[in-house]
């Protein structure tokens, strides 16, 4: 039977049907209805039509976890336009390449990052036509024209609703993933592929519509549009999204909005399963913990102490989602990601000549949909990049894993060159880029090395110029000026060579194996703090 298909458009239009004025979305008590976002965005809709924008054009936004967020993420889709909503620590080059690489004519941007609009628009993102700016700007942007949020939404109060045809694969975002022998490539996600993973997580959390789902994960990330903006449009209920994450605001939060579920990443699960600071286990609201990774000991403390379900069986990419999970009741097993979704994806494990391995062998995680746009579209401006990741008409996802004899999928390595910390993608590519342009570099590598609190810490490894004068500390303090905070190195050594193949690839494998050695230099140990910003 052939599965059906829909758009975001679709599903927005079935809430405005259904339940067009209960309450849809809270960003920390900006409340808003369906009714009331809807009709914001349409006239953000009719503000892009009058800049020249058509179906297909790229929007790029650089926004917090804010209503303008998602009204630009509606407001684009209703145009049939794609949004690129780009990380708000990105500045200098890793901002320019994906305003360049999108393609973007529109930005939208928070007014605390306009500067870093000035320092990199003209020349270097010839496709910007034009900024619409939220708030006060930091400073002018005077390289294209500008347009007050405020005021051109006012201004649209009258306008009509835009009527603009939006197909099931249309192209709804561009979710930039990091790059490790390239710059980063944005995934060219369709608007049922969106609505889609968002079915999935509901079915396996089994999202009902009284519930009150709680996120501190940013709106620039497919998690949190799929799980709260478009999931909370099928199932009902309504959707609360913090600024950011804080150890000691979350359970006031919980309290405050009452939230059922809570979807965050493992690593924010371990600070709170850790910290001493907790609520009677009989006093708080959540049902369920979703997070991932989340250790055994981290799920117990979960269970026992706030008395609260845990879901961490689930494995997928930007590129593909979910290619694991659980159904709502099953259990899952210590360390496992659950068992492959064979409903959205066939999925098999296969070695370095794409052939299967035997049950409980390690192999690289490959798979391919089940039905039409379930997944990414490939990767902008980029067909040998699609293909290659294709090799064989299967996606590769880079990664290592087995199955058990009971059909339970485990994570076992990364098989490609990245890095990922604290939710957030790094590129190696761009990172190294950032320190070739440093006179004291002669040759670097940027690796992971494994943290103690699940995923990835940096490691800086560089060879420097004979007449360098420059310490572990100092790099440091260089590279936070230019790289989202994320991405500033924990660690820095300072080596006579790389090791390098025959044909002179630096094998970061053997530099991650080596990890933290005895003249690898410790920014937390050298108590080397930045602001986040």
């Amino acid at each position: 039977m052939a599965r059906a298909q829909t758009t975001v458009v679709a599903a927005l239009a079935h809430r405005l049907r259904t339940d067009p004025d209960g309450p849809y979305l809270d960003f920390e008590g900006d409340a808003y209805t369906a009714r009331e976002m809807d009709a914001a965005a349409n006239r953000l809709a009719s503000v892009l039509a009058a800049t020249g924008v058509h179906h297909g054009d790229r929007i790029a936004t650089l926004l917090d976890n804010r209503a303008e967020q998602v009204v630009s993420f509606f407001g684009a889709l209703k145009l049939g336009a794609v949004q690129v909503p780009i990380n708000t620590a990105y500045k200098g080059e890793f901002l320019r390449h994906q305003l360049d690489d999108s393609g973007a004519t529109v930005l939208i941007v928070q007014g605390d990052y306009a500067s870093r609009v000035v320092e990199i628009a003209g020349d270097g993102t010839p496709a910007l036509t034009h900024c619409i700016v939220v708030g006060h700007p930091d400073a002018v942007i005077d390289s294209v024209p500008t347009t007050d949020w405020e005021r051109a939404l006012a201004a649209a109060s009258d306008a009509p609703p835009v009527d603009v045809e939006v197909r099931p694969s249309d192209l709804a975002c561009f979710i930039y993933t990091a790059g490790t022998t390239g710059p980063s490539k944005g995934c060219m996600l369709s608007q049922n592929y969106i609505v889609s993973l968002a079915d999935q997580i509901a079915r396996a959390w089994e999202r009902r519509p009284d519930d009150v789902v709680l996120t501190p994960l940013p709106l620039f990330h497919f998690n949190a549009i799929s799980v709260c903006v478009v999931g909370t449009l099928l199932v009902g209920g309504r959707a609360s999204i913090v600024h950011r994450f804080s150890v000691s605001r979350f359970w006031p939060e919980v309290q405050r909005t009452g939230a059922t579920v809570v979807s965050m990443l493992g690593s924010l699960a371990i600070l709170l399963a850790n910290a001493d600071d907790h609520p009677d286990s009989h006093d708080q609201p959540l049902r369920l913990c979703a997070a991932a990774p989340m250790p055994p000991d981290v799920d117990q403390v979960w269970r026992e102490r706030f008395h609260c379900k845990t879901f961490s069986a689930g494995y997928g990419l930007t590129e593909a989602s979910l290619i694991s999970m659980l159904d709502a009741g099953m259990e899952n097993k210590p360390g496992a990601a659950g068992k492959p979704n064979q409903e959205e994806f066939d999925v098999r494990l296969v070695d370095d000549d794409d052939v299967e391995v035997a049950v409980g062998e390690v192999g690289e995680i490959v798979c391919r949909p089940n039905g039409p746009n379930l997944m990414f579209a490939g990767y902008w401006n980029r067909p040998a990049d699609t293909v290659a990741a294709s090799a064989n008409l299967w996606f590769h996802t880079g990664d290592l894993g087995r199955i058990d004899d009971d059909g339970f999928l485990y994570f076992v390595d990364r098989k490609k060159d990245s890095m990922r910390r604290r939710g957030e993608n790094i590129s190696s590519f761009e990172m190294e880029k950032t320190l070739y342009a440093h006179p004291a570099i002669r040759d670097v590598a940027v690796h992971a090395v494994p943290s103690p609190v699940g995923e990835d810490d940096v490691k800086v490894t560089a060879v420097l110029q004979d007449d360098a004068d420059v310490t572990e500390e100092s790099l440091c303090r260089w590279v936070a000026e230019r790289v989202p905070y994320f991405a500033i190195p924990r660690y820095v050594e300072f080596r006579a060579d790389l090791p390098r193949n025959p044909v002179g690839r630096v094998l970061k494998y053997e530099l991650r194996e080596e990890g933290v050695t005895p003249d690898t230099w410790d920014r937390e140990a050298a108590g080397v703090t930045f602001e986040r910003r």
